[in-house]
């Protein structure tokens, strides 16, 4: 097959590397490199001139166009080779826009239901002021446009943050915005994925190291080299990635008309409230690139092949080789700053005799006849051994032949993996889930007689009854006094709030009930110990309610916008793929009240926003019609309700179940609390800024603070609250139970 690869990189060299160990190809490279060139023909043709790479394909008469780099995807040469119908591997620039736009991103994965950090899209230096504040240190600041993987700042410091994103912003003109990120802990992982605009198929997980310097120290690079597999990924990984995020983003993308088809290069942090994407790119990963295909058994060009001709259905397993790669990058002189060009380059040959090693160029010249660096990094070392260890010793005794003036490389590439220094470990979850008697936050359930403890949430406790029950099929739910903040169930309680949240919603049933029917079945408190009533040590917090079959998604109505709302808002001018208008800020009533689901989290995990369509793919299309419809009449009935009563329901979350016997979509769990829905002073509501709430928000704003100590990006649970903001949190709750049903709550 002729086959032409465009690209410069160590990338594209182990791709030609790879296509040349297969049968017989004619290899081709535009403009390549001299590494490059021992394997396939080299043509001055530069990748981004669309019209002189199509005319170069036509002299061929190829049979098969490679695009390696991103910036030719972006701007469109794979679109003018398919016009001139070439089979290509690589999107065309509008599915590139994943990579060209890391907003655009953002808004695909949130319409595609996908897993990531929280986004805030900043066009001017003040929004990024605002942005910075608003998610706190660390600072993840990045240039929304291509940035040759030198684009992101990970800081503490807030004045490098702010400088990283002026910069990016002046850098862009009128044109510029940075995204800034909530911060991801746990170890970052690589994994490609090969689509044809319908099919995924995956390829193995890799694992690279950003930083220049050993110990993660110094600024970000392109990468200074990787390894994989990962002995220490959790089973099933690869699985989860494609079901939850590669598939879905290639099913939206074909939905909007835009079918993405060549590699979904898919960059994941494995944090401690599950596996999250950190940046989507459009194109094979250089240095994992290196690594993965060292392994890949499957010949390259039928992978290739069918991306670009629709037929990876066809394909089959991919075969791996059970070997492990390791590749280490040698860097010239200065690099990532002021890089030195022009400094010989020896010892390839005498690299390349070292069992299980070979080298690829990246940033390599051929001047006066001799090999130079003209680049930053300048020559990728693979070492392929029977596991990371024996690879990482390959990789090393090679680089070990390499003589550079000035280089330098990372001495740590693969270390922990290899059983050097501290193992790398996935964070678990931050408040274990409890089926046990244990609670979140601490301590044990109630001991209720005639009651059994079967689940403990942030807030609730739920009961079954011993032996059948004269009500049915029921349960005991139970309102406690904790209290969650940023997916952690503190260790201090709030005094009064179980009786609150249970008489509210009790309240809030009764004026509903026409609207939709609820599940409380009794609220009648035992006479008898046993006797299958509301025991009298959980009076006025407990109710007992019918069990129903629950949906498994949160029913979200938004009548203004605040929150997550307005940090989608920011990145993509939609929620939950709710087109909205521009000129909207924090506070800001929405023309009409709209649907915004979110999938259902575990404790100590966060709720993500999801699409109408996500919803569909979950639980039908009857059934979201009617969750949508009634989620939206019973926001319009309470918003009606509460402003008589001087307070704005900005947005609440709902949880509706079927009842079994009778198929009848039932309202459950709580309804319109100060934990669920986000209560205003109609009188004091201002657009624009941060609105006075009868909620929690004041223990959000102390955890932040400098007064309590935390650090919201440590991983450690916060500290005990000071008796001062709780005292003021029970009295917001009181007082929305008061403004609301017009009597104080009795006792």
């Amino acid at each position: 097959m002729k086959i032409l690869v465009l690209g410069t990189g160590a990338r594209e060299h182990a791709i030609v590397h790879s296509l040349a160990s297969e049968d017989a190809h004619e290899l081709h490279a535009a403009p390549g490199n001299p590494g490059i060139g021992g394997l396939a023909t080299l043509h001055a043709v530069v990748a981004t001139d669309a019209d002189a790479v199509v005319a170069l394909a036509r002299s061929l008469d190829a049979e098969l166009v490679v695009v390696g780099p991103e910036a030719p995807l972006v701007a469109g040469v794979g679109d003018a080779l398919r016009a001139a119908g070439f089979p290509v591997f690589g999107p065309d620039a509008a599915a590139a826009q994943l990579e060209g736009s890391k907003a655009f991103a953002k808004e695909v994965m949130a319409a595609a239901g996908v897993p990531t950090a929280r986004p805030v899209v900043c066009t001017t230096v003040a929004e990024l002021e605002a942005g910075l504040d608003e998610l706190g240190a660390p600072y993840v600041v990045k240039d929304d446009g291509l940035a040759a993987g030198k684009g992101v700042v990970v800081t503490t410091d807030r004045a490098e943050a702010l400088a990283h994103g002026t910069a990016c912003l002046e850098a862009r003109g009128a044109e510029g915005r940075v995204v800034l990120e909530e911060f991801l802990d746990g170890p970052e992982v690589s994994l490609f994925c090969v689509s044809d605009g319908t099919t995924v198929v995956p390829l193995q997980p890799a694992q690279d190291f950003k930083r220049a310097h050993d110990d993660d120290a110094g600024p970000n690079t392109g990468g200074m080299g990787a390894y994989s597999p990962l002995p220490w990924a959790p089973a099933g990984l690869v699985d989860e990635v494609v079901r939850h995020v590669a598939q879905p983003t290639i099913d939206e993308m074909a939905r909007r008309g835009t079918p993405f088809a060549g590699i979904l290069y898919v960059g994941l942090a494995l944090t401690s409230k599950g596996t999250r994407v950190v940046e989507f790119n459009a194109r094979f990963g250089d240095p994992e690139t290196q690594v993965v295909l060292a392994r890949l058994r499957t010949p390259l060009s039928r992978v290739l092949l069918a991306s670009a001709t629709g037929t990876l259905a066809e394909l089959g397993a991919l075969e791996w080789s059970e070997d492990a790669a390791v590749t280490v990058v040698v860097a010239a002189h200065g690099y990532p700053a002021d890089v030195r060009s022009g400094d010989p380059v020896d010892g390839i040959a005498d690299a390349e005799a070292v069992d299980g090693v070979h080298v690829l160029h990246a940033g390599t010249s051929v001047a006066g006849g001799a090999l130079v660096a003209s680049g930053g990094r300048v020559l990728s070392v693979v070492g392929v051994g029977s596991d990371v260890a024996a690879a990482r010793d390959a990789a090393y005794a090679g680089v070990g032949r390499i003589t550079l003036p000035g280089s330098h490389h990372r001495s740590d590439i693969a270390a922990r993996a290899a059983g050097i220094g501290e193992p790398i470990t996935v964070p678990g979850a931050a408040v274990p889930a409890s089926t046990a008697p244990a609670v979140p936050g601490g301590g044990a359930a109630r001991d209720l007689p005639g009651w059994r403890h079967v689940y403990s949430g942030k807030v609730r406790d739920l009961y079954e009854p011993v032996g059948e029950h004269p009500l049915g099929d029921v349960v005991l739910v139970v309102a406690s006094d904790r209290i969650s903040a940023y997916d952690f169930v503190l260790e201090s309680e709030i005094p009064g709030k179980g009786e609150v949240l249970t008489q509210l919603s009790l309240w809030w049933f009764e004026q509903l009930a026409d609207v939709v029917d609820n599940h409380v079945v009794s609220t009648e408190v035992s006479v008898t110990p046993g006797d299958g009533l509301v025991p009298a040590e959980v009076a006025g917090r407990a109710m007992i309610c019918r069990r129903l079959e629950m949906f498994p998604v949160e029913c979200v109505a938004r009548g203004y916008l605040t929150g997550s709302g307005l940090l989608e808002y920011r990145a993509s001018r939609t929620v939950c793929g709710v087109p909205l208008p521009d000129g909207l800020e924090d506070g800001s009533r929405l023309p009409e009240p709209i649907f915004t689901p979110a999938t259902k989290a575990e404790v100590g995990e966060h709720d993500e926003n999801v699409s109408f369509d996500v919803v569909v793919s979950r639980i039908g299309v009857e059934n979201a019609a009617r969750l949508r419809a009634l989620t939206l009449e019973v926001y319009s009935r309470a918003a009606e309700l509460a402003r008589e009563r001087g307070i704005i329901l900005a947005d609440t979350k709902l949880e509706f179940g079927v009842d079994p016997v009778t198929g009848e979509i039932v309202l459950g769990d709580e309804v319109l609390t100060p934990d669920s829905s986000r209560f205003w002073p109609a009188d004091e509501w201002q657009p624009g800024r941060a609105q006075p709430s009868f909620d929690k928000q004041h223990v959000r704003d102390w955890l932040v603070s400098p007064a309590s100590g935390w650090d919201r990006a440590s991983g450690e649970e916060p500290p005990a609250l000071p008796a001062e903001v709780v005292d003021a949190t029970r009295e917001r709750y009181e007082e929305a139970y008061a403004r609301l049903t017009g009597t104080p709550l009795a006792r």
